[in-house]
C-alpha cells in the first residue's frame, strides 16, 4: 500500500520525467558497453527501448486521465516541493481540464513518431532516441508546471534537442532552419524572462516575500503571482498591465506562431525530419496558445481586454493569409506547414472571444489540431521515404498503386477541413459559434478560412490521388505495410472519437475554463479597483498644500456685520435699502441684541 501512495503522488513527475530517464539510462548503459566491448548498443535496442519507453509512458499517463475528476476545477495531481526557496522558486507541478489533454497528445504522439521514423533516421540513431526522449520531458513540464520559473526552465530545454533534431537530420537548408528557429524563440524567451523578473519584483513589493508560483499550494497560505495586483496605468511604464503582457505575448505568438512572426515555421517544417515536424506541429506550436491560457489571460485580464481587437484582427489575417499561401505552395509539406498558420489563427479566434464556448473549442482545437496536421506530416513522410520528392507536380494517380494510403489521406484531409463526423468540425464550430457571440466581425471573416480550406486541401488531394499516372516511379509504389497502418490507424482512432464523441473532452475541459473566466473577471475587477484607488491617494498631497479653504472664514460675512455697528444709521440704511428684506431684519436683530447686553451689563457694574 505504501508503494501504492507514492506512485499516486508522484504520478504526475512519473510521467513526466520517465523519458528523459530511459534516455539517461540508455547513454549510461551505452557507454558502459562501449567500455567493454568497444562497440556500445546497437540501433536496434535504442529503438527499441526508445519506443517502449515512450509507449509505457502513454499508457502510464492513461491513470491521469481516468483518475482526473472531471467536476474538479483547480488543479488535481499537484505535488510540491521546495526548491530553491530562498527565491521563491519551488517545485511545483499540476494538471487541470487545459493541460490534461495537451500532455495525453504529447505522450500519445511520441511512441508514434518513434515507430513512425523506424526506417527514415538512418544516422545517429542513438542522439535521435535521446533527443526524443529528452524533448518529450520537456514538452511534458511546460504543460504541467505552477511556478513561472520552472515553466520557463522547460521552455527554454526544449529548444536544445528540437534544434539539433532539425540541424542533424533535416533537409538541405536544415541549418539556416535550425538557427532561424532558435533565434526566434530565444527573442522571445528573453522578453518574457524580464516580464517574469519584474512581476516576481512587484510581489516582493506588495508582500514581502519572493514568490514565482503562479497560484498558491493546497494547504498553504502564501501569495502567489495571482494574487500580485498589476495596475492598468502605473507610474512606471514597465509596471503596468500593458507592458508585461505584451512581452509575455510577444513570447507566445512567436511560438504559435502568429502573423507576422510566423516566418521561422516553413522553413523549420519542410528541412525538419517526419518525426521533428510531427512533434514541431503536434506539441511544440501549442506551448504558445497554451501559454496565453495559462498565464497570459489570468495575469494580465485588463490589458487582454485592451488587446483583443488587435489579436483577433492578427488571427483572422492568420487565418485568411495561411490559406492563401497554402493555395500557391507547390510542396505539400510546405502545404500542410501553411495550413497549421490558418488552424492556429481559429485557435487564437476562440480564446480571445473570452467565453465558455470560444475557449472550449480553442482548447480542443488544439489537440485537433495536433491530430490532424501531425498525421498529414506522418503521410508526406512516408509518401517521400518512396518517391523522394515532395512536389505536388511530380505525383497524380497515386490512388491506383497505393489505395490503403489514399484512403488514410482522404480521411485526414477531411478532418483537416472540418467535415462533420471529424475532430475538425467540433473544434471549429465551437470557436465560431463564440467567436460570434463576442465579435461578429472577426467570426464572420473567418468563416472564409474554412472555405478556403477546403478548397486548398481537396486541390492538393486530388493532383496527388486522382489522375493519369504520367511516371513508372508513381506507377511502381509500394502501399503502406503493417508498421504504418498500425501508425495511422493510431492516429485515426482519436480523430473519430472526438468527432463522434466530444463530450469526453468537453466536460473535462469546461469546468477549468470557467474558473479562468472567473479568475479573469476577479483579476481585472481588482486592477480596476486599484486604479481607482490610486488618484486620492495621491490628489490629497496636492490638495493639503493650499488650505486656503480655511481662509475665507475671517474674511467671510461676520466682518462686514459688525463694522455697520459704530456707523451711523444712515449708512446702515442706506446698505439696507440695496439688499433684499431678510438683510434689514439681520441688521435690526443684531441692534436689538446688542442693546439688551448693554442692558444685562448695566446692573453688573452697578451691583458692587
Amino acid at each position: 500500500m505504501g508503494g501504492q501512495g507514492i506512485f499516486d503522488q508522484n504520478l504526475l513527475s512519473l510521467v513526466t520525467f520517465l523519458p528523459f530517464g530511459i534516455g539517461v539510462v540508455l547513454l549510461a548503459t551505452a557507454a558502459l558497453a562501449r567500455m567493454l566491448d568497444r562497440e556500445g548498443l546497437p540501433d536496434v535496442v535504442w529503438r527499441s527501448v526508445g519506443l517502449a519507453g515512450t509507449g509505457i509512458t502513454f499508457l502510464i499517463s492513461l491513470l491521469l486521465f481516468t483518475r482526473f475528476d472531471a467536476t474538479n476545477p483547480g488543479m488535481q495531481f499537484v505535488e510540491y516541493g521546495t526548491w530553491l526557496p530562498d527565491f521563491g522558486i519551488n517545485y511545483f507541478v499540476g494538471l487541470d481540464g487545459i493541460s490534461l489533454f495537451l500532455v495525453l497528445l504529447t505522450t500519445f504522439l511520441m511512441p508514434i513518431v518513434l515507430l513512425a521514423s523506424w526506417t527514415d533516421i538512418g544516422k545517429r540513431v542513438k542522439s535521435y532516441i535521446f533527443f526524443m526522449l529528452f524533448l518529450e520531458t520537456g514538452m511534458l513540464g511546460a504543460f504541467v508546471s505552477l511556478n513561472v520559473f520552472q515553466f520557463y526552465v522547460f521552455w527554454e530545454v526544449m529548444l536544445i534537442p528540437m534544434y539539433f533534431i532539425i540541424g542533424i537530420w533535416g533537409g538541405p537548408r536544415r541549418i539556416y532552419a535550425a538557427v532561424k528557429f532558435f533565434l526566434f524563440t530565444m527573442f522571445g524567451s528573453l522578453l518574457m524572462l524580464v516580464a517574469i523578473l519584474v512581476l516576481y519584483s512587484m510581489g516582493l513589493e506588495q508582500f514581502g516575500v519572493l514568490n514565482l508560483d503562479l497560484i498558491s499550494p493546497p494547504g498553504l497560505e502564501a501569495k502567489a503571482l495571482l494574487d500580485v495586483v498589476v495596475p492598468t496605468d502605473g507610474d512606471v511604464w514597465w509596471k503596468n498591465q500593458s507592458w508585461l503582457f505584451a512581452a509575455f505575448a510577444l513570447a507566445f505568438a512567436i511560438k504559435i506562431p502568429m502573423v507576422p512572426f510566423h516566418t521561422w515555421l516553413p522553413d523549420a517544417h519542410v528541412e525538419a525530419p517526419t518525426g521533428g515536424s510531427v512533434v514541431l506541429a503536434g506539441v511544440l506550436l501549442k506551448m504558445g496558445t497554451y501559454g496565453f491560457v495559462r498565464f497570459a489571460l489570468p495575469l494580465f485580464p485588463s490589458a487582454v481586454v485592451d488587446f483583443t481587437p488587435l489579436i483577433l484582427s492578427l488571427s483572422v489575417i492568420g487565418i485568411i493569409y495561411g490559406s492563401l499561401v497554402a493555395m500557391v505552395q507547390a510542396d505539400i509539406k510546405k502545404l500542410v506547414a501553411y495550413s497549421s498558420v490558418a488552424h492556429l489563427g481559429f485557435v487564437m479566434l476562440g480564446m480571445f472571444s473570452l467565453n465558455a464556448i470560444g475557449l472550449n473549442g480553442s482548447i480542443l482545437q488544439m489537440v485537433n489540431h495536433g491530430l490532424s496536421t501531425g498525421a498529414l506530416f506522418l503521410l508526406v513522410g512516408m509518401l517521400y521515404e518512396r518517391r523522394h520528392t515532395r512536389m505536388i507536380s511530380d505525383f497524380g494517380g497515386i490512388a491506383r498503386p497505393m489505395p490503403v494510403f489514399a484512403a488514410f489521406f482522404g480521411l485526414v484531409t477531411m478532418s483537416s477541413i472540418g467535415l462533420p463526423g471529424l475532430n475538425g468540425f467540433v473544434g471549429e464550430f465551437l470557436i465560431l459559434l463564440g467567436a460570434y457571440m463576442a465579435h461578429p466581425f472577426y467570426a464572420v471573416l473567418a468563416t472564409s478560412g474554412v472555405v478556403l480550406a477546403a478548397a486548398y486541401m481537396l486541390w492538393m488531394f486530388r493532383r496527388v490521388m486522382f489522375g493519369p499516372i504520367e511516371t513508372a516511379e508513381n506507377r511502381g509504389l509500394i502501399d503502406l505495410d503493417l508498421r504504418e497502418k498500425l501508425v495511422m490507424i493510431a492516429m485515426m482512432i482519436p480523430i473519430i472519437w472526438i468527432g463522434v464523441h466530444p463530450e469526453t473532452f468537453l466536460r473535462r475541459i469546461e469546468p477549468s475554463v470557467l474558473e479562468l473566466l472567473n479568475t479573469i473577471e476577479r483579476r481585472g475587477g481588482s486592477a480596476l479597483a486599484a486604479a481607482e484607488a490610486a488618484p486620492p491617494v495621491a490628489e490629497p498631497e496636492a490638495v493639503a498644500e493650499p488650505e486656503p479653504v480655511t481662509e475665507p472664514e475671517p474674511v467671510a460675512e461676520p466682518e462686514p456685520v459688525t463694522e455697520p455697528e459704530p456707523a451711523p444709521t444712515g449708512e446702515v440704511a442706506t446698505l439696507g435699502s440695496e439688499p433684499p428684506a431678510e438683510d434689514d431684519l439681520s441688521v435690526a436683530e443684531v441692534e436689538t441684541g446688542v442693546a439688551a447686553e448693554l442692558e444685562n451689563e448695566t446692573p453688573a457694574e452697578e451691583q458692587p
